[in-house]
């Protein structure tokens, strides 16, 4: 579980730090600090902004600090998941033209909030099965 949490946290604080990278970042002269007018591309498909890639280090950083305990990374893992989804359904249902896109967020985001979401919430109801029976046979 803390390994899982461990690698999601350090993913997390990569992509925050390329998306302050020109050329892994493209458009990089047309990044905003917040907002849909941010055209920036992490990897040419992401949409990002100042903002959002400040959301990626600190989410990274939590996951890493949560990762020192088992309990922690659930949480990490299960409640960032939630998020995620959340943030999907967000960027599903917001006008991407509109100041409520102040993320930034476009459709190659929302399917991988989606991804995102899905996959963390995964690996903590994977995870803590595998840890309760680990625990039951000691």
């Amino acid at each position: 579980m803390q390994k899982a949490a461990q690698a999601v946290g350090a993913v997390f604080l990569l992509v925050g730090i390329l998306g302050f990278v020109p050329g892994i970042t493209s458009n990089y002269d047309q990044m905003s600090f917040a907002g849909h007018e941010s055209g920036a591309l992490l990897l040419g498909l992401f949409q990002v902004s100042i903002l959002h890639n400040i959301v990626h280090l600190l989410f990274g950083v939590a996951g890493l600090a949560m990762a020192k305990s088992i309990s922690g990374s659930r949480a990490f893992l299960l409640g960032g998941g939630v998020i995620y989804l959340v943030l999907w359904l967000y960027g599903l249902f917001i006008d991407m033209e509109s100041a409520a896109n102040f993320v930034p967020l476009n459709n190659a985001d929302n399917w991988l909030h989606l991804l995102l979401g899905v996959g963390m919430i995964g690996l903590a109801l994977a995870l803590s099965k595998k840890s309760n029976r680990t625990a039951d046979r000691v």
